[in-house]
């Protein structure tokens, strides 16, 4: 089972501890990296492929709920703004990136995509659960007061 889906079926049976919320078209968890701190993924559930294998119906609510979990990181953050990115050529499964930019970011950077930063960066703030118990619970709480989660 690839990265993506199985991530996906340890959401299913609780045992994910980066979720932060099962939304109407997958699972919204923080990323593996937190650096920048709040970087999360939206996992489609059902797993496809790409973006385009989905029907419009489901390739809307995807695309909402990355803009609805964009709108929570921005709002228990405090960053400058959201980055957004779907690739799939890592993991051929449908997930996008939404990665939150700040303002103190390095000045020859700030423009870039987050993964030209240097890797001791971006490797160096993995995901921690009990660290960031609080980011994922106000993440999880915007979403909730816009009715955007839906029970495990």
């Amino acid at each position: 089972m690839a990265g993506i889906a199985n991530s996906i079926a340890r959401a299913h049976r609780g045992e994910h501890p980066a979720v932060v919320a099962r939304l109407v078209s997958g699972w919204a968890v923080m990323s593996d990296r937190q650096y920048p701190r709040g970087w999360c993924v939206l996992m489609a559930d059902p797993v496809v492929p790409t973006l385009n294998d989905l029907d419009e119906p489901s390739r809307l609510a995807f695309l909402s709920d990355v803009a609805a979990l964009g709108d929570a990181v921005l709002a228990a953050t405090g960053c400058r703004r959201i980055n957004y990115a779907i690739y799939g050529n890592q993991e051929p499964e449908l997930h996008a990136h939404i990665i939150p930019r700040y303002a103190d970011e390095p000045s020859d950077l700030i423009t870039k995509p987050i993964w030209l930063h240097p890797a001791e960066k971006l490797d160096g703030r993995p995901f921690d659960a009990e660290r960031d118990a609080d980011l994922v619970a106000a993440i999880r709480d915007h979403l909730e007061s816009k009715g955007r989660t839906l029970a495990k």
